[in-house]
């Protein structure tokens, strides 16, 4: 590109690349002078489009602001309207693009699962990493799925530990005595039998909750009738937890077998959309979106970007069922019924049941953003009292606090929360495994370096120029001056001495109130005992903490839950469970020599060495 061309703006520069577009379908992206993405759209006719940006007048104020900015334009083109369409909400999810609608929030959602096993597990499952197995969902949180599971288990009995538990069982765990399960791993029920509880919970997942209830119901009276009171009562109660799953699950249509509810309330620039989940005619939960848009964006636009990028990584249901009409539905039904491999259908209701459903997620997204405005609102004087009690140059957009846990040095994490100007941003929390060989157990100021290094470090390679919104404006450190001159050491050290920080102590006798809030060649500060900012920070700090002690202890739970015997390379669930039964415990294993291994059935001189060999390497 020239240089001439590079120092003109907007309709200017738009209007040089018209000579060398045709009529094809494609993708364009508008930059600014510093190669930065402004937007990202799609066009049937790159060279109508793009003319039309070429008009000085008529423009929306947001689309006339983007034109002033562009300083050059990249063109891809594609054989459909519909590859465009794809590539188009590919790039606005991975560039961000500052003037496009953008779904910000875009964490995988969980499922349950039915393994491929004889005697099959039923489970949650989140992430794209797949199992072999049947997999029901999605759920709109981990909290409804785990809810689903324990009234499932109640009435379908299924297990719920993991193949290697199950497969060195002995005899019989809690679940069967609190009649959750029917322990196949003890051979208390055959595998034909099991094979039909598990049927049975699948076609319940499936959507066929009435069939199943009248089986139950069915088994019931003819056990009474046997005078089999004992299996008559448990088939009751398998009844009654039948019954409370479909009355939790709250709205259950009747003529709506598989969709996505998704409605949008926009106003003052802000921007809701509700989403309900059905499958097999049930509902399995809703959840809020809340997408980066402009002050004079339409309905359509936004639903339409929100479609494309919610289903960029997720498998559409057969019907949308959508609460305003897209511009292009058509074509948004071309690309997700490509994308899903059948058809799927985009509705805008009028009435009936699906109108009614519409209804209800409209309401509940009025609601929900009316209480993110409030709160927003609310968050935004924490932010500016934040600024003025610690001489800030602004209100900080993304304020980072850092915590420790451990129990004398043991299971050590590090754990860094976020929160900006729309509350706590919970995909963004990291955590980190303390790696520090050379550090002395319970050394804080240790930890707190190696966390601090390893975090700027990678946001000194991944964001080098701050433009990607990555950089906090503020770190909270918990501790007093020991700690900040710590880190302030460390960020000299990685060039970064820009960020604000402020060391959080509690005070003389350790009382929630009498913080000192410790700065940098500075006094140490106190804030009144009643003064909004304080409990802003305490809450800050106890998030922090509640993180932290939650990484922990899910650490320390796993060392404990930890077998020896998984990490002996040869040694199957077979060959454990052979071992277990031998010597009782895997301690016993590692004591035992070479002879007494080889006395157990299936072991072999080789593999007995071997695993002789691993516990004393290591001891």
């Amino acid at each position: 590109m020239s240089e001439e061309t590079t120092q003109k703006r907007g309709h200017e520069v738009i209007r040089d690349y018209l000579k060398s577009l045709d009529g094809s379908p494609g993708v364009y992206r508008m930059l600014d002078s510093s190669a930065r993405v402004l937007y990202v759209g799609k066009a049937r006719n790159l060279k109508a489009r793009v003319s039309s940006y070429a008009r000085p007048t008529g423009h929306t104020g947001r689309i006339a602001r983007m034109i002033r900015e562009t300083a050059s334009m990249m063109f891809l083109t594609t054989r459909t309207e519909t590859e465009a369409l794809l590539l188009e909400q590919n790039l606005i999810k991975q560039l961000k693009p500052k003037f496009n609608v953008l779904l910000r929030d875009d964490k995988s959602f969980p499922n349950i699962l039915v393994t491929e096993h004889d005697f099959p597990m039923i489970k949650k499952h989140r992430g794209a990493k797949r199992e072999k197995g049947a997999y029901y969902g999605p759920f709109a949180s981990a909290g409804a799925v785990n809810r689903t599971l324990a009234q499932l288990q109640r009435v379908f009995l299924l297990r719920n530990c993991s193949d290697a538990m199950f497969e060195t069982r002995t005899r019989p765990c809690l679940q069967y005595q609190i009649k959750r399960c029917t322990a196949p791993c003890v051979g208390y029920i055959d595998k034909a039998e099991y094979a039909g509880q598990v049927r049975d919970a699948e076609r319940y997942l499936s959507g066929k909750s009435t069939e199943i209830q009248e089986k139950l119901a069915r088994q019931m009276q003819e056990a009474s009738e046997a005078m089999e009171f004992e299996r008559a009562a448990a088939l009751r109660d398998r009844i009654k937890a039948l019954t409370q799953v479909q009355s939790a699950q709250g709205i259950n249509p009747r003529s709506v077998d598989e969709a996505d509810v998704i409605a949008l309330n926009l106003e003052k620039g802000q921007a809701c959309v509700q989403v309900f989940f059905i499958r097999g005619g049930q509902n399995w939960g809703n959840r809020d979106f809340y997408p980066r848009v402009g002050a004079d964006v339409e309905e359509a636009e936004v639903l339409e970007a929100f479609i494309g990028q919610f289903y960029d990584t997720k498998e559409p249901p057969r019907q949308l069922i959508l609460s305003h009409a897209l511009e292009n539905p058509d074509l948004m039904q071309e690309a997700l019924s490509e994308k899903l491999g059948r058809k799927v259908r985009i509705l805008v209701p009028v009435r009936g049941e699906k109108a009614e459903l519409v209804d209800a997620a409209l309401r509940n997204a009025r609601e929900s953003l009316a209480r993110r405005m409030a709160e927003s609102a609310t968050q935004a004087k924490l932010l500016k009292g934040l600024a003025e009690a610690f001489d800030l140059d602004a209100p900080p957009e993304r304020i980072e606090v850092y915590d420790n846990s451990h129990i004398q040095g043991a299971h050590a994490v590090g754990a860094m929360i976020v929160a900006g100007p729309e509350g706590f941003m919970k995909n963004q929390y990291r955590k980190f495994n303390i790696r520090g060989d050379d550090l002395t157990p319970g050394d804080d100021f240790g930890m707190m370096k190696e966390v601090l290094k390893r975090r700027f470090k990678r946001l000194l390679k991944e964001d080098p120029d701050r433009e990607k919104g990555l950089w906090p404006d503020l770190l909270l450190i918990d501790g007093g001056a020991g700690q900040v001159s710590a880190v302030a050491s460390i960020m000299r050290e990685m060039g970064v001495e820009d960020i604000a920080m402020v060391g959080v102590a509690k005070g003389i006798d350790r009382d929630h109130g009498k913080e000192e809030f410790h700065r940098v060649g500075k006094q140490p500060k106190a804030l009144r005992h009643n003064d909004p900012v304080l409990y802003f920070v305490q809450r800050l700090r106890d998030e922090a903490h509640r993180f932290a002690i939650g990484t922990h202890r899910a650490k320390r739970s796993k060392a404990v839950s930890a077998n020896p015997l998984d990490e002996v390379p040869g040694v199957g669930a077979a060959r454990k469970r052979a071992l277990l039964a031998h010597f009782g415990s895997a301690k016993a294993v590692s004591r035992a020599n070479v002879a007494d291994l080889k006395a157990v059935e299936g072991v072999s001189e080789a593999l007995a060495q071997k695993v002789y060999d691993f516990f004393h390497e290591k001891g």
